[in-house]
This record gives C-alpha cells, sequence and structure tokens, in this order.
C-alpha cells in the first residue's frame, strides 16, 4: 500500500538546522511531484516547498526562502527538507504530500525550535 513516513523532526535551538526525510513506497515516485506542508494546531496548512518529479524545478513560501532546501532522491524514493538558520516560528509538523494522478500524505514528523 501507499506509504508516506517523515522522520527527522526534533527538538532544536534557534539558529540550528534539521534534515527531514520522507520515505516514500507503493507508488511511482519519479511521476509524483512532492510537497512540505506543515501544520500548527488551530492554524491552516501551511505550503513550504514544492519539487517537480524530476527534481529539475523548486519552490519556497516566502517565509523559509534561503533557509529551506527541499530535494529528492528518485533512485532511493526519498524525499529531504534541508532547514537551517532555524526560528521558533518554525515549529510545526512538517507534513509530505506526494502529488500526481492521486495526492498522498504522511503522518508527519514534529519540528520545535526552542531555547
Amino acid at each position: 500500500q501507499v506509504q508516506l513516513v517523515e522522520s527527522g523532526g526534533g527538538l532544536v535551538q534557534p539558529g540550528g538546522s534539521l534534515r527531514l526525510s520522507c520515505a516514500a513506497s507503493g507508488f511511482t515516485f519519479k511521476d509524483y511531484h512532492m510537497n512540505w506542508y506543515r501544520q500548527v494546531p488551530g492554524e491552516e496548512r501551511e505550503l513550504v516547498a514544492v519539487i517537480t518529479s524530476s527534481g529539475s524545478g523548486t519552490t519556497y513560501a516566502h517565509s523559509v526562502k534561503g533557509r529551506f532546501t527541499i530535494s529528492r532522491d528518485n533512485a532511493k524514493n526519498m524525499l529531504y527538507l534541508q532547514m537551517n538558520s532555524l526560528k521558533p516560528e518554525d515549529s510545526a509538523m512538517y507534513i509530505c504530500n506526494a502529488r500526481g494522478s492521486w495526492s498522498y500524505w504522511g503522518q508527519g514528523t514534529q519540528v520545535t525550535v526552542s531555547s
């Protein structure tokens, strides 16, 4: 069955870095655009970063541009989000999403930025 499993979240101090991973299975990963969203309880889910199916194109939310980098490895069916210069307002559940013929969602990994 289709699975998207995120990992790499945790507690980090402001200014620190984290690398999130999303392992995909059960569908043709290379045919799907991939997205990272983040969700804070009581707020709307925010689209953070997008990468095209080939990996040739990326788009970022204004709030993370220059600090976050989305990437993928189609040979390994993996999606990544490198997060640098983290701020407390980056604290959220980070969720990966596959968008193509269908839309698939992971369960998320929690990121907390606090001193």
